[in-house]
């Protein structure tokens, strides 16, 4: 597309191949330039025009709000665009059909200026240069890689598959986190219902028995929580949303990420779940990245961006460096603990024995596996333990309401 040339949206009224007339609207650069896409699309075109924008719209579309793009969109258009294009269909027919059957509006604006891009002379992945939150760094290389090595296809079907592959393993890691998160909620409201509603009334009911009476330790404490929540509920507030934003403004700085999950990773259990995930995302990222052919220095890299955690990102940065320097890679990988001893072997086989691709696949299946008995075993850990917790803070805040009527029982016992 010439730099002269600015995007507009147009409205239409054309002729299906049924017969029936239809209307929308579609950007373009000029109206005979609208008129020809739809013609290309089976359609004849009866009314081209430009549709009026006024200032306020203009400023009113904004990327953010427009619908979001998922992750299973992008999959199930890998796969039936790597099908179209093993049977022979031209890339810019194969765009249109996707862009017309897609549920995702945030996927068919995508394509669209894919498309045009295309059709103008662009390769796909230039025109996919354009969109990097749609597709990101991992599919654009490679899609560069296949349009280099002429198999496009088999490198979408690849693409396809191992976003499938991680989009599983991070719905298995979600629905493990769901229950712990669901029981949280339930812990903290019903606390702060007690809190808020019933430590109050025990409050008053204790002044009006015995103004001078010292409470027992444990009251008191509630009792003191309670009033501050009551009376100054404005500064517990406030605290907690300074507080929440304070820690999201943290985790954007590179050292706050690098500490965050160098801290996940030593949480017991849950450390070591995610490790694993990480793992296996490293191992089948760097497998589909090898056997594509995408440069090792540049695929390291890649693999950095996409690992989902900062230590493993930081450790492959000093292996890039290594590997630049001319040592193998699974050597500088053995320098770093977070790459246990079986994946640095088996890589290293991988290199000797030149199937690398072959290795780091099983690699991640193994920790495929590995994952899932850690989520199914965590699952069945976390339920009793979370029950345990929820009984425990209940019921010692009913100990700390009721232990001055024990205690004035007890007195009177005695008298």
């Amino acid at each position: 597309m010439n730099a002269t040339e600015v995007s507009s949206t147009y409205t239409y009224r054309v002729r299906d191949r049924g017969g029936k007339i239809r209307s929308g609207q579609i950007d373009g650069t000029s109206p005979a330039r609208v008129a020809e896409m739809l013609r290309e699309q089976g359609m004849t075109p009866l009314r081209v025009e430009a549709k009026p924008t006024s200032m306020l719209q203009r400023d009113l579309k904004l990327p953010g709000l427009r619908s979001r793009l998922k992750g299973r969109d992008v999959v199930i258009f890998s796969r039936q665009f790597a099908t179209m294009i093993s049977s022979g269909l031209s890339l810019i027919r194969s765009l249109g059909v996707l862009m017309e059957q897609t549920s995702s509006p945030a996927l068919a604006e995508v394509l669209r200026q894919v498309r045009a891009d295309v059709r103008e002379g662009a390769s796909l992945s230039q025109a996919m240069e354009k969109h990097p939150k749609a597709f990101g760094q991992l599919y654009i290389a490679m899609i560069r890689a296949g349009e280099v090595g002429g198999v496009l296809d088999e490198t979408l079907d690849r693409l396809a598959t191992m976003l499938e592959a991680n989009l599983n393993l991070r719905s298995k890691v979600r629905s493990a986190m769901a229950y712990p998160a669901v029981i949280a909620f339930l812990i903290t409201a019903v606390t702060s219902a007690m809190i808020i509603f019933v430590v109050p009334i025990f409050s008053n009911l204790y002044a009006e028995l015995d103004k001078d009476a010292v409470l027992p330790l444990p009251t008191r404490v509630l009792v003191g929580i309670s009033t501050l929540v009551t009376h100054f509920w404005f500064v517990v507030v406030g605290v907690v949303v300074g507080g929440i934003w304070g820690l999201r403004r943290w985790r954007q700085t590179e050292s706050g990420r690098l500490t965050l999950d160098r801290f996940k990773l030593k949480v017991p259990i849950l450390g070591r779940l995610a490790h694993k995930t990480a793992m296996s995302r490293f191992s089948r990222t760097m497998a589909v990245l090898s056997g594509t052919g995408v440069p090792i220095l540049q695929a390291i890299d890649i693999v950095g961006d996409t690992a989902g955690n900062q230590v493993v990102a930081a450790a492959l940065a000093d292996v890039k460096e290594s590997v630049r320097a001319g040592e193998s890679l699974a050597e500088p990988l053995s320098r770093h603990k977070v790459f246990p001893p079986m994946v640095v072997q088996m890589m290293m086989v991988g290199e000797e024995t030149g199937a690398l691709e072959e290795m780091l696949a099983k690699v991640s299946d193994f920790y495929d596996r590995e994952v899932n008995d850690t989520v199914n075993a965590l699952t069945s850990l976390i339920e009793p333990l979370l029950i345990v917790v929820m009984g425990a803070t209940v019921g010692g805040i009913l100990i700390a309401l009721y232990l001055p009527i024990f205690n004035l029982a007890s007195l009177v016992n005695g008298g």
